[in-house]
């Protein structure tokens, strides 16, 4: 990297870093009083043991020499402490740090009010190892995903997976372990419709705020990210940059998402909240994710619009189906993170089915989509049902009802009785 670039690439991490707090504020704000300790401790418990994993090996797990091959070599460069390493690749390191960390922390949502803190430890590592870092070595680290156009459809052919900062990898990958989870764990005491209102909306705002802020630099900052070093596909920093078109459409897209889940809350409601504002930008954001670098900025408005309105319906869906996702990462991860991928499928510039492509690109986009989706599921509900029947995933019933900040940290969020 010049200097400018490594520049770009530690600003750029510091912004993905920022957003793992935005998701602790956004979650923590959902959630009632008294578990908004607990909640925005899952995803700082995220930050620290999903750093020190990628350290230690995460970050060799995550690109291959085989397309076929699993994930790579845990050990071959175990804690970077190879002396071939440089500056550049301690950066490249750090920003693909800060996307494990935040694919856990997401998970997080969907098991809100009724987990231990410690199980949930034990799940983020060995899920983040078995499923986080081989999928990310698919999708950018040459593996099968990466490959998959050229396996279907030959070199020649110009197709691959677009997926350029995580639709499969981060949000469908984290959706769909969210999914198995809440079914593992079950739903809350007194499940229902209306079960809780969010306790600080002002918080919530706070979370979405800092999530779009530093969701510029989730986007445009992979074009400095190790899993971009194909610059003849993805392009890279300098006079040629896709960084323009990016930032445009992270603004666009989140933008359009909003105004969409607005429009279906007050034909639905009849009022538009500024939750729903909130969950709005967070929808359009997951489904520009893959696509920032691939859509003309008008489509990337189509994609945020129609991206609000299906999450807006899409996170009903557990009620009808009687999954507890108590913060709707569901509705809004996995299915904006499907929308966004498929959606390259028909509108990505020149190969996009209805852009003058044919059914190769939503071909390739599809089969990552849920090869990532099921895999990701399979083993999150595996995992967690093996921590539920040995050391418990589910705090007890009692506990549920008194609060998890006090059972399981001993701390309240709000101390508001006058202290002596």
């Amino acid at each position: 990297m010049d200097a400018g670039t490594l520049a770009w690439g530690i600003t750029s991490s510091a912004l993905v870093l920022f957003m793992t707090p935005g998701v602790a504020f956004f979650y923590g704000g959902l959630v009632k009083a008294k578990s908004v300790i607990s909640m925005m401790m899952m995803s700082f418990g995220a930050m620290a043991l999903i750093a020190v994993l990628w350290i230690l090996y995460g970050f060799n797990m995550a690109a291959v020499s085989d397309p076929w091959a699993f994930a790579g070599n845990p050990f071959s460069n175990f804690a970077l402490s190879s002396p071939e390493l440089s500056s550049s690749d301690f950066v490249l390191a750090l920003f693909g740090s800060t996307f494990a960390i935040i694919t856990v922390a997401l998970i997080s949502g969907a098991i809100a009010d009724r987990a231990r803190f410690g199980s949930w430890m034990i799940f983020a590592g060995v899920w983040a190892t078995v499923v986080y870092f081989p999928v990310a070595a698919w999708v950018w680290g040459g593996g099968w995903i990466m490959n998959l156009g050229t396996t279907l459809f030959g070199e020649e052919s110009g197709i691959f997976v677009m997926d350029y900062a995580g639709g499969t990898a981060v949000h469908i990958n984290a959706g769909a372990a969210a999914l198995a989870l809440a079914l593992v764990l079950g739903k809350r005491i007194g499940f229902q419709k209306g079960i809780q209102k969010p306790h600080n909306v002002p918080l919530v705002m706070l979370g979405a705020s800092i999530l779009w802020f530093g969701w510029f630099g989730f986007n445009a900052g992979a074009e400095a990210n190790w899993y971009y070093a194909d610059t003849e596909t993805y392009g890279s920093m300098g006079p040629d940059s896709l960084a323009g078109v990016i930032v445009i459409n992270t603004l666009g897209a989140t933008a359009a998402a909003i105004i969409g889940w607005l429009i279906v809350e007050k034909f639905k409601d009849g009022k538009a909240t500024s939750v729903g504002a909130a969950s709005g930008a967070v929808a359009g954001l997951v489904a520009i994710t893959p696509a920032c670098a691939f859509l003309t900025p008008g489509w990337a408005l189509l994609l945020g619009l129609v991206t609000g309105v299906i999450c807006a319906f899409a996170i009903e869906l557990k009620w009808k189906l009687g999954y507890d996702d108590s913060l709707d990462v569901v509705g809004i991860h996995l299915v904006g993170g499907v929308i966004g991928t498929l959606y390259l499928g028909f509108f990505a510039t020149e190969t996009g089915l209805f852009l003058g492509g044919g059914i190769e690109q939503l071909t390739v986009q599809a089969i990552a989509a849920f090869g990532v989706l099921i895999y990701s599921f399979v083993v999150a509900w595996i995992l967690g049902f093996a921590i539920e029947k040995t050391i418990g995933f589910r705090i007890k019933n009692e506990d549920e009802l008194a609060g998890v900040d006090t059972s399981v940290h001993g701390e309240e969020g709000y101390s508001l009785a006058e202290q002596v």
